[in-house]
């Protein structure tokens, strides 16, 4: 489903990523491990199309993401991708229902429909009753979650996942990390996580584990 091939990426003399090949398959939460500044948020970012190697190619889907104009780009990430990060970035004026239909209403797909997926989503993850809430009402677990629904809004194919449970408590964390694992079951989704987490790691379908920009193991 994701094909990472020969990435590299070089900041300035630095290079950090070194020729980086993978091969992700669907239905999957991978997790990427390794100390910091071994590459992993780099290439997460390559692979969701965030920042572009300095050479190389990565396929979603069949589609070479390195080669798409910005326009094209911005679709593809629209429709196929799904992101969710240690911050949760909701915006804080918008109520948890109006944060998940944002990209559904983006995508130009039917109202009515955005904002029923939208509705169901946020049931699923246990939040129907928060629905009217600002960001700064929530718990930071309610936050994540309402987060992982945006990013599922428009059914991608993928979503990128960088320390989602790293400002969270044990229990939010525990919560999070079974979250993704029934989504996957649920809704075929494919998730590709960074995390510092041993925990989600073990749990996962695949551990990829980076060392100074190249893949050790995986």
């Amino acid at each position: 489903m994701i094909s990472v091939k020969n990435i590299r990426k070089v900041f300035g003399q630095l290079e950090v990523l070194k020729g980086i090949n993978l091969d992700i398959e669907s239905n999957q939460v991978v997790s990427i491990v390794g100390a910091s500044g071994a590459g992993k948020t780099t290439l997460l970012q390559i692979m969701g199309s965030l920042l572009n190697p300095s050479s190389g190619d990565v396929l979603i889907d069949g589609a070479n993401i390195c080669l798409m104009t910005d326009k094209e780009l911005s679709s593809f990430r629209n429709e196929k991708i799904g992101f969710v990060f240690q911050q949760h970035h909701l915006l804080p004026e918008f109520t948890a229902f109006e944060n998940v239909c944002i990209p559904g209403y983006i995508a130009r797909k039917d109202n009515r429909e955005v904002e029923q997926q939208a509705k169901e989503l946020l049931e699923l993850l246990g939040l129907s009753h928060r629905l009217s809430h600002r960001p700064q009402e929530l718990s930071g677990g309610e936050q994540q979650r309402v987060a992982i629904a945006r990013a599922l809004i428009n059914n991608p194919s993928v979503i990128f996942a960088d320390e989602p449970s790293g400002n969270l408590d044990s229990h939010n964390k525990q919560e999070l990390h079974s979250l993704f694992f029934k989504l996957r079951d649920q809704f075929g989704h494919t998730f590709v996580v960074v995390t510092h987490d041993l925990e989600l790691a073990k749990m996962s379908d695949r551990i990829i584990t980076l060392n100074d920009g190249q893949v050790v193991n995986g």
